[in-house]
Formats: structure tokens, sequence, C-alpha cells
């Protein structure tokens, strides 16, 4: 799935768009420690699906070479943390949909999980 496709499935919005990727998987957690632990072959289409939205999601996507971050619950990153994740090149799309409702909607178009 396109990461403009993803965008469009979730109503979403962008908040950092730094280059169109294809994501193959998702995982969805707000606790870090859960997502270092995860092991990817693929971390470049993988998509972090997380209501944690502060500089730790954005540096904890960073070590993983994860490039694409989905916020939900209509969170916001702040100015600060908008440069981090551009720095870094990972595109952020925020969308007003759950966790579940998230992860259901990419599930029902085709994404897998991690």
């Amino acid at each position: 799935m396109k990461l403009s496709q993803l965008v469009e499935a979730v109503n979403g919005e962008w908040l950092v768009q730094c280059e169109e990727t294809e994501i193959s998987v998702a995982f969805a957690s707000d606790l870090m420690s859960d997502v270092l632990a995860m092991v990817q072959e693929n971390p470049e289409a993988t998509l972090l699906v997380t209501g944690l939205c502060n500089a730790q999601s954005i540096r904890t996507a960073d070590m993983l070479d994860i490039r694409n971050i989905l916020v939900v619950r209509n969170k916001k990153y702040n100015e600060e943390e908008i440069e981090l994740a551009k720095d870094c090149g990972i595109n952020v799309v925020a969308t007003p949909s759950t966790m579940f409702e998230s992860c259901a909607l990419l599930h029902e178009k085709g994404l897998k999980s991690v």
C-alpha cells in the first residue's frame, strides 16, 4: 500500500510528507519499549501506529529505520517535533480515528501486521 493510499483510507492529514513510500506491514503501540522489541526485516516499509505524540515516538522510529508514523485520535506533534521528523526523514500522518479503528481500516485494505 502506498502511503498516499493509507492517508485516504484513514481520512488522514499529512503532518510531515518527506517521500511517497510503499508500506507492507504495520505495528500499533503506545509503548515504545514494545516497538523497540519489534524485529522487522524491512523497517522502511513498516508503519508505526501510535497515540504517543512526542519526540520519543519519532526518535524510536528513527532508531529502527521506520519511516512512517500514523498518529491516532487527532493528536498533533508540536513544531519542534515536526522539525525533528523532517530532519529524520519520517513521514507523519494524523487521523481522527482511534488506534483500533485505524488498524481495522488498514487491515481491511490489505495491510498486514508485523
